[in-house]
């Protein structure tokens, strides 16, 4: 039987607190009852709502204890100043204690993306640790420290902001041995006000590097230069390596074919060749294969071996996954839901990544790009051509900054625009068609994921309605 994550003595002397009633914990740790297991310690964060109102549910649902800045009913507790900053040093605590080698990930794009790969190559080779979703916050990030445990060999942590000075607590928390930026792009410019404030705050992930860690950059953005000279500054003992199609590169795409349902990615690693096959479309993937199978090896992976556990990666719900949804008419459309988030670059990569996509029609459904800033309304109308250019058979508009996307678009396409992703769903589920190809994609808060998950819905029932009521359907008419 493995030793308890946690016990209270150990949460009480990290934290300072005083426990109620001696309990340990041998399940995880958990901020939501919804999701609670028996075993897990609750952690009453007060954010969005007062996590001290969920206490008693919390016991109810299993908890071994609860982390509480007051006491609540009569389950076993320890009562601390701030949640949230003991939260921070249990965090910590579980890093020195663990020694685990760390990998910190941020970016404009594809760092959820370039996480969820280290995770699966990792996890082939020994107990591993990483975010679960995209727990890249102020609660995210000590939340999966804390929960990770003493036997983890390789753990990886995605690190992400909306405005300045969110990212260097959080890497000085991880304290990582490789620190990695997918790219720098028009993201949270509204927190951030430039591309060149983006990429200051984006650096600070090397902030927490580890002495003669590794620094991984974009070596074909604009700003690898700049981001060099940042990390050097915070670790000059550090080791620069790049991934991109550059000759430099240390990490070099040299090749990209598709199908249309899987893609092939030849890479060069430091000279040596390796082949990684991934269930995903679009050549950024091939950027996001080259990072991740370079800080792999960082760890004391050969890359042959790296590059074997990456291959068959499927990314997850959201991230651009294809999925047949069956129709209730009768045949199916494949669903391309890269809903998650959105922004210029990521739009970009995913409206290129539909043209090479095998099937019959393309239909796009589009949410707004949201925290862009004053260039919204440019890089809303700047999708156009993009749009365009995929040969839509109708176009899905969601929300008032795509407005300016609408009255952009050429003359021959008259896109169909609503206030909210609920007023487009009629005319979507009558629009779709047998062998259609369908992309939705948006900001997390424009809505576009509940839109998917509606024709997921609508798919399923209709599918049950036919599947269980077929000998009463074979009457009618």
């Amino acid at each position: 039987m493995s030793a308890p994550l946690w016990t209270s003595s150990d949460i009480a002397l990290v934290t300072g607190g005083a426990a109620t009633d001696p309990f340990a914990v041998t399940g995880s740790v958990s901020i939501d009852t919804r999701s609670l297991k028996p075993g897990d310690l609750f952690v009453a964060l007060t954010d969005q709502r007062d996590g001290h109102d969920f206490v008693e549910a919390a016991f109810a649902a299993g908890a071994a204890g609860a982390l509480v800045s007051r006491r609540v009913g009569l389950g076993p507790q320890v009562v601390v100043e701030d949640v949230l900053a003991a939260l921070e040093q249990m965090g910590v605590a579980a890093r020195v204690r663990c020694g685990a080698h760390r990998t910190a990930v941020t970016g404009s794009a594809g760092k959820t993306s370039v996480k969820e790969m280290l995770a699966q190559i990792y996890r082939a080779f020994g107990p591993a640790h990483w975010n679960v979703k995209s727990f890249n916050n102020h609660w995210g990030v000590p939340l999966t420290l804390a929960r990770m445990p003493e036997e983890t060999t390789r753990a990886v942590f995605e690190i992400g902001m909306s405005t300045p000075g969110e990212i260097a607590p959080r890497s000085q928390m991880v304290r990582p041995h490789t620190g990695i930026v997918t790219c720098i792009a028009g993201a949270h410019l509204e927190g951030l006000g430039s591309l060149s404030a983006v990429a200051h705050e984006k650096a600070d992930i090397f902030s927490g590097l580890e002495a003669g860690g590794t620094f991984i950059l974009p070596a074909d953005d604009e700003f690898f230069e700049y981001l060099a000279g940042r990390a050097r500054r915070f670790c000059p003992t550090g080791n620069l390596e790049s991934f991109g199609r550059s000759a430099e590169a240390t990490a070099r795409v040299v090749g990209y074919e598709t199908d249309g349902n899987e893609s092939r990615i030849q890479l060069d690693i430091v000279g040596k060749p390796v082949l990684v096959t991934i269930n995903a479309v679009g050549e950024h993937w091939a950027m996001n294969a080259a990072a991740a199978v370079l800080a792999a090896s960082q760890s004391g992976l050969a890359v042959e071996d790296c590059a074997e556990a990456l291959t068959g990666y499927t990314p997850p719900p959201g991230r651009g996954t294809a999925e047949q949804i069956t129709l209730p008419q009768g045949g199916a459309v494949m669903l391309i839901d890269d809903a998650y988030n959105a922004n210029p670059a990521s739009m970009r990569a995913s409206l290129s990544a539909l043209q090479r996509r095998s099937g019959g029609r393309r239909l796009i459904a589009l949410g707004e790009m949201l925290e862009i800033g004053d260039t919204s309304d440019a890089e809303h109308a700047g999708l156009a051509d993009p749009v365009a250019d995929t040969g839509p058979a109708a176009i899905f508009l969601s929300g008032d900054k795509m407005t300016h996307l609408a009255d952009s678009l050429p003359p021959q396409f008259e896109p169909i625009w609503a206030r909210n992703w609920e007023e487009l769903w009629n005319p979507l589920q009558n629009a779709l068609r047998d062998g259609d190809v369908l992309l939705i994609k948006g900001s997390n808060a424009s809505g576009m994921a509940k839109l998917a998950d509606r024709l997921r819905q609508w798919s399923e029932l209709a599918t049950g309605k036919m599947e269980g009521g077929a000998e009463g359907t074979a009457k009618v008419g």
